[in-house]
């Protein structure tokens, strides 16, 4: 017993120096910095809970695996975004911010003991599965995730590529479960795609923000503008489940979109390094034509600020449903030189100084998504429906004039509203002139 009690006594010792250590090497030199004081009565009480650990659990454990542990907790205790990420996590997250990795495609939280989908990436094996954002995994290969870690449930659902997976899905309206099953492949995810719709108007579809998202939206605009023959007479810009990424992505495509030099996005914490303001550089690649911005609920982050800026800055119409509310900035600190911590160390603000956490962007005009096919089952008679009615002396010249609806626009409900007000506001600019 004594030994045990010496062993704690050097135990405590040994952590309050290292841990003294730590606060001179970070604080001593900074001399904007506030002294802190050492919580030695939370220190003895861990030191105390790592000593029973080591006597009493059921098997070894390493005091690597303890102290990883003991780390992750503390910082996932904070908040869903703060995390600490060992040598695989942190490979992973820099491979993902250059868009290729492996797994699911799945962007996903933490939420009252269960993983939540923020929202499946385009072209992904979940995408097509048909994961849905908002949806709740309870279960990984008939494994409950209750008290599981976000990490722990991530590396349950990465593997090799080519193999299978199982999640039971808990979903919105469905009154059980559902079992989806998934191929696990590599995830190349192109975040920008492109193409012009419905007599010169042009759709950009942006599914995530990484480095180099700024440079392919600009060559997107290019393209469409040499194909439309400058033409181009609106934007439907579709950021629908799209789960943020890179902020300087972000503030990358609003600018692209923006006239002037006007502020984008601002954001605020305790220290200086927080504390930052993103100006417009006056480009406006669109040259002041009309922007329609599609969001919804899988909308998050990086997405939220493009939307806000273009909101606030009355750039653009934002369309759909409201926005996921991830309005917090997370920073990569590193440790060694293969871990790191990403803690959350700012909130962001829109130009007008509106806080998105938690809250979201809101619509100008809120479109639900609708069934299209549903829709039209309601069909209204028309003349040429009744029996015997007279035909057109024109129909048969006319037929050749009328257009076939592009595939998109026939089972996406907001993108043909949003396609329906570039046209509403361009017939509105021609009888202005």
């Amino acid at each position: 017993m004594k030994y045990f009690k010496l062993k704690n006594l050097l135990l405590f010792a040994g952590i309050f120096i290292v841990i003294n250590l730590f606060f001179y090497k970070n604080y001593n030199n900074d001399v904007h910095a506030t002294k802190t004081s050492l919580p030695l009565n939370q220190l003895q009480a861990f030191s105390e809970v790592y000593l029973k650990i080591k006597q009493n659990y059921v098997q070894d454990i390493s005091d690597k695996e303890i102290f990883d542990n003991a780390i992750k907790g503390m910082l996932e205790g904070l908040d869903p975004h703060s995390t600490f990420l060992n040598e695989k996590d942190f490979k992973d997250l820099q491979i993902g911010t250059k868009g290729e990795f492996g797994g699911l495609g799945i962007e996903i939280t933490m939420e009252g003991g269960y993983v939540k989908v923020i929202t499946p990436i385009d072209d992904t094996p979940a995408f097509k599965a048909g994961i849905e954002a908002g949806d709740l995994i309870v279960e990984i290969d008939n494994k409950s995730v209750q008290g599981m870690s976000l990490g722990e449930a991530v590396d349950l659902m990465r593997g090799k590529i080519g193999t299978s997976i199982l999640l039971t899905i808990a979903r919105e309206g469905n009154n059980s479960p559902l079992e989806i099953k998934i191929i696990r492949d590599k995830i190349k995810v192109k975040s920008v795609k492109y193409e012009i719709i419905d007599d010169s108007y042009a759709y950009i579809r942006i599914s995530s923000f990484q480095s180099k998202t700024g440079d392919n939206l600009k060559k997107a605009i290019r393209d469409l503008k040499s194909k439309s023959k400058n033409s181009i007479k609106g934007y439907v810009v579709d950021m629908r489940n799209n789960p943020g990424g890179v902020l300087g992505a972000a503030v990358d495509v609003s600018d692209a979109f923006i006239s002037g030099k006007k502020k984008i996005v601002f954001t605020k914490g305790r220290t200086e390094d927080a504390i930052y303001e993103f100006v417009s550089n006056n480009t406006d690649l669109a040259n002041g034509k009309p922007i329609v911005v599609l969001i919804n609920g899988g909308s998050a982050s990086a997405s939220e600020i493009v939307a806000g800026a273009l909101q606030d800055h009355k750039r653009a119409i934002i369309m759909g449903t409201q926005s996921f509310g991830k309005g917090s900035v997370q920073t990569i600190l590193p440790i060694t030189s293969k871990t790191a911590v990403k803690i959350t160390t700012a909130r962001y603000y829109t130009p007008k100084g509106r806080s998105i956490q938690a809250k979201g962007i809101t619509p100008d005009i809120i479109v639900e998504n609708l069934e299209l096919g549903s829709i039209s089952q309601n069909k209204i008679l028309k003349e040429s429906d009744l029996v015997g009615h007279l035909k057109n002396s024109e129909s048969k010249n006319s037929k050749g004039n009328k257009k076939k609806q592009n595939k998109k626009l026939e089972n996406d409900y907001q993108l043909s509203e949003a396609i329906n007000l570039l046209k509403g506001l361009n017939i509105i600019s021609l009888s202005k002139n």
